[in-house]
């Protein structure tokens, strides 16, 4: 089976993906009165499971209404040590380095994953463990916050796949690592 680590995600014009706070409320800045899902519902049908940082999985908790995925989500934490009752089914909390995580989460027959949440993110580019990237820029400037990028030990090349433009405003471009 083939493994891919897919990073889809949303970024400013500055390229935060949260802002100074870790604000998310600028995400949804552009009215999509449609509820347009911008690739989401594919990228989720692409995909075996969900591998998430913990605050980013905290944030998910927070929202309200049901739990947002129908993918087993992998929460990454050396903190946490248990997650809500309505979850434990859904979710697996693991620790280690990336790639002892992404060994444990194979051997249980995920190959196909979706990798979200901004240290999360950093550490996969860090072992050069990300296969595409999926970037939506929302057209505002935070001027500070969580940036999506951070120092690499080496430069990653990409090549661009396609561009997409949403709500005549929202930009969304995919990219493949270029190996």
């Amino acid at each position: 089976m083939k493994h891919k680590n897919i990073v889809f995600i949303a970024k400013s014009l500055d390229g935060y993906i949260a802002g100074k706070k870790g604000e998310l409320d600028w995400l949804n800045s552009i009215p999509n009165p449609e509820n347009i899902d911008m690739g989401f519902v594919s990228l989720i049908n692409r995909i075996d499971a969900i591998v998430m940082g913990k605050t980013t999985f905290e944030t998910v908790c927070r929202f309200e209404g049901e739990w947002s995925y129908n993918k087993h989500v992998f929460v990454l934490s050396s903190t946490l040590n248990k997650v809500p009752e309505k979850l434990k089914e859904k979710t697996t909390l693991l620790n280690g380095s990336v790639k002892e995580i992404l060994n444990n989460i194979h051997k249980r027959g995920f190959f196909k994953l979706y990798i979200d949440g901004g240290r999360t993110v950093q550490n996969f580019l860090k072992e050069d463990l990300v296969d595409e990237l999926i970037i939506t820029t929302i057209p505002i400037l935070l001027g500070g916050g969580f940036s999506l990028f951070n120092v690499l030990p080496k430069p990653l090349k990409f090549n661009h796949i396609k561009t997409e433009v949403f709500l005549n405003q929202v930009v969304q471009s995919s990219y493949e690592r270029q190996k």
